[in-house]
C-alpha cells in the first residue's frame, strides 16, 4: 500500500466547515522530505503533531498556546532546560529506619534486611517517574529521558538508589553531549552491575559491556565482511576494549551503612595494564595503560568515527518520526542530521531540534503513522485531559501513579527500568514489526480497559480517584454547544489526522442519536445555564462520555 497516496486522497477530501475550523486538512500540494527548515503554516494540527511527538501529550490550551508562540517559540520552550526535579519521597512506609514518611530515601542506606523497604522504594521511584511525565508541561526532556533509557537500558537492579542515580544521570544529560553521556554511563554503578562491568578484571575479562558499547550504544555492527570482522569493528576490538574497561566496581549496593554512597570506584590491581591493540577498523591504534582515564580515552577513539553520529541519528529518527529509513531518508535526513551532530561535537540538542523543525518532520507522511508506546498512551490521557491530582494526599498521589504503572503500563509491556533486553524495547529495532509490537491480543484489551476506566471511576487509591472530568474538559473547548464544532475540536485534540465525513457522522450519531443538531445546542446550553441541576448535568455527561469512549476506542486515538 502506498501510504503517501492514501493519506493524500483522504486529506484531499472536502471537509465540513466545522471540522475545518479546528483541524483543517494538511496541505498536500508540497510533499516534502528533507531536513530543511519547515516554512509552512503552523496551525493547530502542526502544533498538535509537534507536541504529540516531542512530549507525552498536551492539553487543548497548550496546543493553542503553541500556535500563538509559533514554531520557533514552541521549539525554544521544548528545548529549554527546566530545573532538576525534587527526588522521590517515602509516601507511607513507616518501617524505613533511614527515611521518614514525607522524606526522600535516595541518599539513605538501603538496608535490604528491613522487610518491605525495597518494595516501597521501587514503587515510589516508578510513581515519581510517571509524575514527572504528567507534570512535564511543554518540555522535551522527559521524552529524551525515556529515549536514553531505551538506548542505555538497565534492568533487574534490586537497589532503587542505584536506579535513581542512573536515571538522574540520564535526565541531567538528556539533551547534552552523547559522547560524554556514554563515558558517564560506562562507569555508572547500575550499568556496571547490569552488564557485568564490575566482574571485568585483568584476571577474568568479561566482554559483555564492551560488546554492547560497540554494537548497541555507539557505532553498530554494520554488515559482516569476514570472520569476526564487521563493517565498523572486529571481534579483536571487543576483546581489547574489554581489557581497557577492567578495574571498575560499584559500591553501596543494598548497604546498611548510611555513610556509604552509591558510587563507582577504580581499583588499579584489577585493571589490565598491558597495551591494547585495536584493529584496522580503528586505524590499528594502540591504547597504553592510562589507569582510571583509559575508558574515557577509548570512548573518544570510538567517537572519532563518523558512523557514531549516523547510528544515533537513526535511533532518534525512529523515536520521533518513523521506523522505516529508506535510502532517500538516509541521504536527505540522516546524513545532514549526523553532520549537525558532528559539527556540534556530539551535542544532541542541535540535531534533535533540526529534526523537529524540518520539512520532513511535518510531511503529511509522518503525521500519524506512529503507534503510541504504552507510556505515551497512558500518560497522554493524564495530560490531554488535564487530570488533576492536587486534592490528593501524598500517599494517595503516589498510590494512584503506582497503580497506573502496575495495572496499565506494565501489562502493556513497557515498564520503566525493566526493558526486555539490552537492546531495549523491540518496537524501536526489531524489523519488520517495529511499533506494531505494542498492539497484540494481550495488550489491546489493557488499552481499552484503561480508557474505559478513566472515563468511569478512574484509578482510585484510599478514596481518591484520578479520572477524566468530562464536563470540565468539554467546557474548556471553544464551541462545545455546537455538535459539529465539538466533534471537530475533539478530533483535533485526540487524533493526529482528520477523519472522514462518514466517521464524523457516526460520532455525531452517538452524541445525538436520531436527533436534530439543535437538540444538542439546547441541552448543553441548559446545562451551562443551570450548572447545579444534577439531572441536566448527568444527561449531558452521559452523552459526552459515550462520545469520548467511542473516540478513544478508535484506531486513530492509538496513533501519534
Amino acid at each position: 500500500m502506498d501510504r503517501r497516496a492514501t493519506l493524500a486522497k483522504l486529506l484531499g477530501q472536502k471537509s465540513t466547515d466545522a471540522t475545518a475550523n479546528t483541524h483543517a486538512a494538511l496541505d498536500t500540494s508540497a510533499l516534502v522530505s528533507g531536513l530543511a527548515p519547515y516554512n509552512g503554516p503552523f496551525n493547530f494540527e502542526q502544533a498538535a503533531h509537534l507536541l504529540r511527538r516531542a512530549t507525552f501529550g498536551a492539553n487543548y490550551q497548550q496546543i493553542k498556546d503553541a500556535v500563538s508562540m509559533g514554531l520557533d517559540g514552541t521549539l525554544n520552550q521544548l528545548v529549554a532546560t527546566p530545573p532538576m526535579p525534587n527526588p522521590p519521597l517515602n509516601p507511607n512506609f513507616s518501617g524505613d529506619p533511614h527515611a521518614a514518611i514525607g522524606q526522600t530515601w535516595v541518599d539513605s542506606a538501603s538496608d535490604a534486611s528491613v522487610p518491605g523497604i525495597q518494595g516501597y522504594r521501587n514503587q515510589s521511584l516508578r510513581a515519581w517517574t510517571l509524575d514527572l511525565i504528567r507534570t512535564e508541561g511543554v518540555s522535551l526532556r522527559e521524552k529524551m529521558v525515556l529515549f536514553w533509557h531505551n538506548h542505555f537500558p538497565i534492568a533487574d537492579i534490586n537497589d532503587p538508589r542505584f536506579v535513581y542515580k542512573y536515571i538522574t544521570l540520564i535526565r541531567q544529560n538528556a539533551l547534552g553531549n552523547f559522547r560524554e553521556l556514554t563515558k558517564a554511563i560506562t562507569i555508572d554503578p547500575a550499568m556496571l552491575r547490569y552488564l557485568n562491568g564490575r566482574d571485568n578484571t585483568a584476571a577474568s575479562p568479561n566482554e559483555n559491556y564492551a560488546r554492547e558499547l560497540l554494537e548497541l550504544f555507539t557505532i553498530g555492527k554494520g554488515p559482516q565482511v569476514g570472520p569476526g570482522d564487521y563493517t565498523n569493528y572486529t571481534e579483536q576490538d571487543v576483546e581489547e576494549m574489554a581489557k581497557v574497561l577492567t578495574g571498575w566496581i560499584d559500591q553501596g549496593f543494598n548497604t546498611q551503612n548510611p555513610a556509604q554512597p552509591v558510587t563507582a570506584t577504580f581499583l588499579p590491581n584489577r585493571h589490565n595494564t598491558t597495551t591494547k591493540q585495536l584493529s584496522h577498523r580503528f586505524n590499528d591504534v594502540q591504547i597504553p595503560n592510562m589507569g582510571n582515564q583509559e575508558y574515557a580515552h577509548l570512548i573518544d577513539i570510538i567517537f572519532s568515527k563518523d558512523e557514531c553520529a549516523r547510528f544515533i541519528c537513526r535511533k532518534l529518527y525512529r523515536w520521533f518520526v518513523y521506523y522505516e529509513i529508506p535510502q532517500q531518508v538516509e541521504e536527505d535526513v540522516i546524513a545532514p542530521m549526523a553532520q549537525i551532530l558532528l559539527s556540534n561535537d556530539y551535542n544532541i540538542q542541535p540535531a534533535v531540534e533540526a529534526l523537529l523543525r524540518s520539512e520532513h518532520f511535518f510531511d503529511i507522511l509522518n503525521v500519524g503513522p506512529m503507534i503510541k508506546n504504552p507510556v505515551d498512551f497512558t500518560m497522554s490521557v493524564f495530560k490531554t485531559f488535564d487530570i488533576d491530582l492536587t486534592a490528593a494526599s501524598l500517599e494517595q498521589h503516589y498510590r494512584v501513579l503506582w497503580q497506573t504503572f502496575r495495572t496499565t503500563v506494565t501489562p502493556m509491556q513497557m515498564a520503566h527500568f525493566d526493558p526486555p533486553s539490552v537492546s531495549g524495547w523491540k518496537a524501536y529495532y526489531q524489523a519488520p514489526v517495529f511499533y506494531r509490537h505494542w498492539i497484540s491480543a494481550v495488550t489491546l484489551p489493557v488499552r481499552q480497559a484503561y480508557t474505559t476506566r478513566m472515563l468511569g471511576n478512574g484509578i482510585t487509591a484510599l478514596g481518591f480517584g484520578a479520572k477524566i472530568n468530562v464536563l470540565g474538559f468539554i467546557s474548556a473547548l471553544d464551541t462545545p454547544e455546537i455538535a459539529d464544532d465539538l466533534i471537530g475540536e475533539l478530533v483535533g485534540i485526540l487524533f493526529p489526522q482528520p477523519i472522514t465525513q462518514f466517521q464524523h457522522d457516526f460520532l455525531k450519531g452517538i452524541l445525538l442519536p436520531g436527533l436534530p443538531d439543535y437538540e444538542w445546542n439546547i441541552e448543553y446550553s441548559d446545562h451551562v445555564n443551570n450548572p447545579n441541576d444534577v439531572n441536566l448535568a448527568n444527561a449531558v455527561k452521559s452523552k459526552l462520555t459515550n462520545l469520548l469512549s467511542a473516540m478513544m476506542n478508535m484506531p486513530e486515538f492509538y496513533l501519534s
